[in-house]
């Protein structure tokens, strides 16, 4: 019987684990996507206490803990530190099988050396141990960072924000570097005209401009495009539901613009062409700067109408969509083709009943100018655990080149969180060192230890040229 978590975790082979130790364990990380706070970074503050940093804000582990009939008052709610903690931890025990079961340990042992289990027996004393160290220098959010050995962190930022913390970090210099990423999903949802009113005129704020006409508007989310630009950002983001590709004329979205300022209803059709003509500005803009695209596809956001009303977006309440995701995106990415203003693009897809068409879609478009052009991004938010990220490599394995792939992020709102690239590393050379055994590659450990480091690191770090 095997240890739990021992040095050899997931490597079930004598190849494996000498890729892991050899090739990936001590690899720089590049975190090109995840929802840190940057301020948190440039005040390099000490959290309180391990409840802070562990549980504020990470929906995963919020979710496990409704689903084990823990009252909301010990999750968003106003309980004390400590009592939430507890909760968690009363909870821990029933996640078995369930990737926050590997990541927690995971977590605790990387970062703070506790190799104890945790439940509802070890948590005063894991707890009363960690808040001790994260009020030490060494625990300081750098700090934590410089841990797992990050390099690079790309925040994810809407266009109106200021990007004050990222201009202080930057000016201080120092070892891990922080860019912002571009996420104008606020400027296209035409769903709701309203709150995209609202957003209009916080953007006339920013930008010192009065839009009243749709030309307007471009000039000021441009405008913002390029000050991101001009504050080190090279990536933008989008999360949808799916690519928008309906065909549109210039005409059409300057009416329908018009509607949206009158607080007009507008109809689903437009909606849908609205949404098409914004992100073909945004990725004509990101082409022009040379930067990379990311589109997050297939989540199903906000489906318990009652807990949103109370809580807001980004507690717990979505799921992965089944939305019909080929016809748009090859239309979305032919249409910039075309036009050669495709920049490199990274499609994360939700829903694992369409890695395959993903796999290969990016086929389609990658044309031989840079290697690995068109990504499939890795496992994403409900596919980011084991069985996901196999079955995401395999599909790009067998339709396109996992040794060209960018890897790992860590997606996440938590500082604790990037022992997620060691899960990820340590199933990738699983995987390779599984075929070496079985004798479906060669037991070419330079070769192969060399894809490795390139997956894990030198990829993305040349891909994002950070």
């Amino acid at each position: 019987m095997k240890q739990f978590l021992d040095e050899n975790f997931l490597l079930k082979t004598k190849t494996a684990q000498q890729l892991y130790h050899e090739f990936a364990k001590d690899m720089p990380i590049i975190d090109y996507h995840n929802h840190l706070i940057p301020d948190q970074i440039a005040n390099d503050i000490n959290f309180e206490n391990l409840t802070q940093v562990w549980l504020y804000g990470d929906h995963y582990k919020w979710r496990a803990m409704r689903t084990n009939g823990i009252d909301e008052a010990y999750i968003t709610g106003d309980k004390s530190d400590y009592e939430k903690f507890e909760k968690w931890a009363e909870t821990v025990p029933y996640t078995l099988r369930n990737p926050l079961y590997h990541w927690t340990h995971l977590e605790l042992q990387r970062y703070f050396d506790v190799h104890d289990v945790l439940d509802s027996k070890s948590a005063k004393r894991i707890y009363e141990e960690c808040t001790a160290k994260l009020q030490t220098k060494d625990f300081s959010v750098r700090g934590l960072l410089r841990s797992r050995k990050v390099e690079a962190v790309c925040t994810t930022d809407d266009p109106i924000d200021s990007l004050e913390w990222h201009q202080k970090i930057a000016n201080e210099g120092g070892d891990i570097t922080v860019r912002p990423a571009f996420r104008p999903d606020k400027a296209m949802a035409a769903d709701d005209v309203a709150a995209l009113n609202a957003y209009i005129t916080k953007l006339e704020a920013v930008t010192d401009l009065n839009i009243s006409d749709f030309d307007t508007y471009l000039s000021a989310l441009k405008n913002r495009h390029d000050y991101f630009a001009a504050n080190g950002c090279s990536i933008s983001d989008h999360g949808l539901e799916q690519i928008y590709a309906e065909d549109y004329t210039d005409a059409e979205i300057k009416t329908i613009f018009s509607k949206i300022r009158a607080n007009q209803m507008i109809s689903q059709e437009e909606i849908l062409k609205f949404k098409s003509a914004m992100l073909i500005h945004f990725a004509v803009w990101d082409h022009e700067k040379g930067w990379v695209q990311q589109y997050h596809l297939g989540a199903l956001r906000n489906n318990n109408a009652r807990m949103l009303s109370q809580l807001g977006p980004d507690t717990g309440w979505d799921s992965i969509g089944d939305f019909s995701q080929g016809r748009q995106l090859s239309k979305f990415l032919n249409k910039l083709d075309t036009e050669d203003k495709l920049a490199k693009t990274i499609i994360y897809n939700l829903n694992p009943a369409d890695n395959e068409l993903m796999a290969t879609m990016i086929g389609n478009f990658n044309d031989g100018s840079v290697a690995g052009k068109v990504q499939f991004g890795s496992g994403w938010w409900f596919l980011d655990q084991k069985d996901g990220m196999i079955k995401q490599m395999n599909a790009l394995s067998n339709m396109g080149l996992l040794s060209r792939f960018v890897g790992m992020l860590t997606d996440s709102r938590s500082f604790l969180s990037f022992p997620r690239h060691e899960y990820f590393r340590r199933i990738l050379c699983n995987l390779f060192g599984d075929d070496v055994e079985n004798g479906e590659i060669p037991a070419d450990m330079e070769w192969l230890g060399k894809v490795v480091k390139d997956i894990c690191y030198y990829n993305a770090k040349n891909y994002f040229s950070l």
